[in-house]
């Protein structure tokens, strides 16, 4: 299986899934969001965002392909350029960490370790930054695949909480610990990136 992971440029932006090349959930802040999608804008508003990003403060983004084939993305960047962020009841990112904002690997993927080198190299990525860690909204009332990832799978593949709150608690994973994950901690981010598609919320709140 050849595999490859990829910096998210403008170029490769057409091979993240149809509903994601057009969503501006975190991109944008809510009211300017929600006018994007009644203009029908939000796909330019996505491009660029992605280009300010890249051009401001370099790669926001890895795009993962097996034999060619995409199969799954993950987007990252330092809270300021994160608008919808200061609108969650448990914001701001700490300063020295960036925001993982989403991800994502199609279920026919994972369990293959994917999830692991993905998050592995973006680590790697932001220790060159001197960033020291990484930060994420959770979902603590997941329900089904969305823009804000499920607080228990990022407990489950060792984010603690840092502030805790009853549906957006926001959590932390430290970049140097990622280095070293184990076998258990892999196959619960491979289900983490996948969105969970395939399974329930792991307990009812």
């Amino acid at each position: 299986m050849g595999r490859r992971l990829v910096p998210l440029t403008l170029d490769n932006l057409p091979d993240l899934p149809q509903r994601c090349r057009s969503c501006v959930f975190w991109e944008l802040d809510p009211v300017s969001g929600e006018a994007a999608v009644r203009a029908g804008t939000a796909t330019l508003e996505k491009e660029s965002w992605i280009s300010a990003v890249l051009l401001d403060w370099g790669s926001c983004g890895r795009v993962i392909y097996v034999d060619e084939v995409p199969v799954g993305y993950v987007l990252y960047a330092p809270p300021a350029y994160v608008p919808r962020s200061t609108a969650f009841p448990t914001s701001p990112v700490s300063p020295d960490a960036v925001q993982l904002i989403t991800a994502f690997i199609l279920p026919d993927y994972q369990g293959q370790g994917l999830g692991r080198v993905m998050v592995q190299t973006v680590a790697k990525d932001l220790l060159r930054r001197n960033f020291k860690a990484i930060e994420a909204f959770g979902d603590a009332r997941w329900k089904e695949p969305a823009c804000v990832l499920p607080a228990d799978h990022l407990l489950a593949v060792g984010f603690k909480t840092v502030r805790q709150h009853h549906a957006h608690p926001r959590l932390r994973l430290e970049l140097r610990s990622t280095l070293s994950w184990k076998e258990d901690v892999e196959m619960a981010l491979d289900r983490l990136l996948g969105a969970v598609q395939k399974e329930p919320a792991l307990r009812p709140l």
